[in-house]
C-alpha cells in the first residue's frame, strides 16, 4: 500500500518567517537611507540664543497694487495683523513687528518647540502667516520666512531697531514714488527719478505735493507693534458668589510706537528683562 507523503508545516512557517524578516529588514534598510537623505532636519537653531522668525509677503507687489490703496492701506495692516497675531500665539512669541509686507516675531530664549528644528520653524511660521492672511482676506496669499539669530538682548534691539529704520526709509519712498505715479510717470520713470535720491530730496518732493512726511500716520513711518499684556478680570466665585480678581493675559496692538531710544527702552520692557 502507498503511503500519502505529508508536508512537515514548520518547514513552511519558518520559510514564510524568513521572507518576512527579509522584507522587514529591507524596509527598514530603505527607510535609514532615505532619512539621511533629508540633509537639514537634523540642523537646530542654535542654543542660548534669541530667535526671530521673519516672514515676507510672497508676490506682494503685484498683489497689493491690484486690491489696496497706495502708498498705504489700513485695511491691508489689518491683514498683516491677523498674520502677526497667528504667529505670535502659534509659535509662542513674545513680540511681533510688522511693516510693509514682512513680519519678525521674536521668539523667547529658551524656546523649545519643534526641538528648535529650523525646517519646522521656517515651514510651519511661512503656513501659519499663509493661513491667516489667507483666511482673513478671503483668497490665497503666501509667505516666506527665515530665521535670525541673536546673541544677546542688545542685539535683538539693534535688529528690531534696524527694521523700523526701513520702514521709515519704505514709508518715504513709497510717498515719493506713487505721488508720481499718480502724476503719470511709469513704473521706469518713477524708479529712475528716486534713484540715488536723498530723505531731503523726497521730503520736498512730497512738500510740493502738500505732504508733510512727519504728519502722516505713525504706523505707515515706524510699523506696528504685537506683543502680551496682563490685565486684571473681575468675577464671581460660584461657589458663593464672591467677587474675584485674576490675571489673564491678552494681545495688545500697538500702531504709535516709539523711535529711537524710546523703542529700545519699549523693545526692552516687552521682552521682560530676560538675559
Amino acid at each position: 500500500m502507498n503511503q500519502r507523503e505529508t508536508k512537515s508545516p514548520s518547514v513552511s512557517l519558518r520559510s514564510d518567517k524568513t521572507l518576512s524578516s527579509g522584507r522587514g529588514n529591507r524596509a527598514a534598510e530603505t527607510d535609514k537611507r532615505m532619512r539621511e537623505l533629508e540633509y537639514f532636519s537634523s540642523i537646530r537653531l542654535l542654543p542660548g540664543t534669541w530667535p526671530v522668525i521673519r516672514v515676507d509677503g510672497r508676490g506682494f507687489t503685484r498683489y497689493a497694487g491690484e486690491r489696496f490703496a497706495h502708498p498705504f492701506d489700513i485695511n491691508f495692516l489689518h491683514l498683516m495683523e491677523e498674520a502677526a497675531r497667528a504667529l505670535l500665539d502659534g509659535l509662542q512669541g513674545i513680540y511681533a513687528y510688522t511693516m510693509s509686507d514682512e513680519i519678525s516675531v521674536l521668539l523667547p530664549r529658551e524656546w523649545d518647540l519643534f526641538d528648535r528644528r529650523l525646517e519646522k520653524a521656517v515651514s510651519v511660521s511661512a503656513g501659519l502667516a499663509s493661513a491667516a492672511f489667507t483666511m482673513a482676506a478671503g483668497e490665497p496669499a503666501h509667505f516666506d520666512s527665515r530665521v535670525w539669530l541673536g546673541t544677546g538682548e542688545l542685539l535683538v534691539i539693534d535688529y528690531f531697531s534696524w527694521r523700523q529704520g526701513e520702514a521709515a526709509r519704505n514709508a518715504l519712498h513709497s510717498w515719493c514714488y506713487w505721488i508720481l505715479r499718480k502724476e503719470g510717470a511709469s513704473v521706469s520713470e518713477a524708479t529712475q527719478m528716486l534713484r540715488g535720491k536723498g530723505t531731503a530730496f523726497q521730503n520736498e518732493l512730497l512738500f510740493q505735493h502738500g505732504i508733510n512726511f512727519n504728519e502722516t500716520p505713525l504706523w505707515q513711518r515706524r510699523g506696528d507693534g504685537i506683543f502680551w499684556e496682563e490685565y486684571e478680570k473681575e468675577g464671581l466665585d460660584p461657589r458663593d458668589f464672591s467677587p474675584t480678581v485674576t490675571r489673564r493675559r491678552r494681545i495688545c496692538i500697538n500702531r504709535e510706537l516709539p523711535m529711537k531710544d524710546e523703542y529700545r527702552h519699549f523693545l526692552q520692557g516687552v521682552m521682560g528683562g530676560r538675559q
